[in-house]
């Protein structure tokens, strides 16, 4: 029990490792390349402030929500460990199953981030041009944008983390004669 634990744990680090060097690459990647309004590397390059705090929030809040994706993967995983014949996973299937968890928690933190700065732009556009204001360098606005995307990301985060366990799958019991 003591070794299936460690190797766990170890498990575990090591995802971490790996998914923050690749989910921060991939979510930077993502938002620069979406956003239709204007570049915001180029922005981040000339020193923009503004879209700098943006999209540090962004990769903080999909880092967020894509934690709460990761201990299903580490609960398949010790799953795997502690009970080999009665999970029936191998080890591709392992595999498999955790590449389309984490999958499955990039989008919908991609989603729900690029849906709530979407909603909120629509929601005070007639009194406030985040891009506009955004691409000038106010430094205001990217506080509040980064606000808003922060805060949905801890709203989500459970909703992911329900959905990921939900996902996980479990071994049989077996039948159980009470009575013959």
């Amino acid at each position: 029990m003591f070794t299936t634990r460690v190797l766990v744990s170890f498990f575990e680090f090591l995802l971490s490792v790996v998914m923050s060097g690749f989910i921060i690459y991939l979510t930077y990647r993502v938002f620069i390349k979406a956003n239709p309004d204007f570049d915001m590397e180029a922005e981040i390059k000339k020193g923009n402030v503004a879209v700098g705090t943006l999209v540090s929030f962004i990769l903080v809040s999909a880092s967020l929500i894509l934690q709460k994706g990761l201990g299903s993967v580490v609960s398949m995983f010790r799953l795997h460990l502690s009970a080999p014949g009665e999970s029936a996973l191998g080890l591709g299937k392992l595999a498999l199953l955790t590449t389309a968890h984490l999958g499955l928690s990039l989008l919908l933190a991609v989603i729900t981030i690029s849906v709530t700065l979407r909603l909120f732009g629509r929601l005070v556009r007639n009194h406030l041009h985040a891009g506009k204001e955004l691409e000038k360098g106010n430094l205001a606005v990217g506080l509040v944008l980064s606000a808003v995307v922060l805060v949905a990301a801890l709203y989500v985060g459970e909703g992911v983390s329900a959905i990921s366990k939900a996902l996980v799958p479990q071994p049989s019991i077996g039948q159980i004669e009470i009575m013959k």
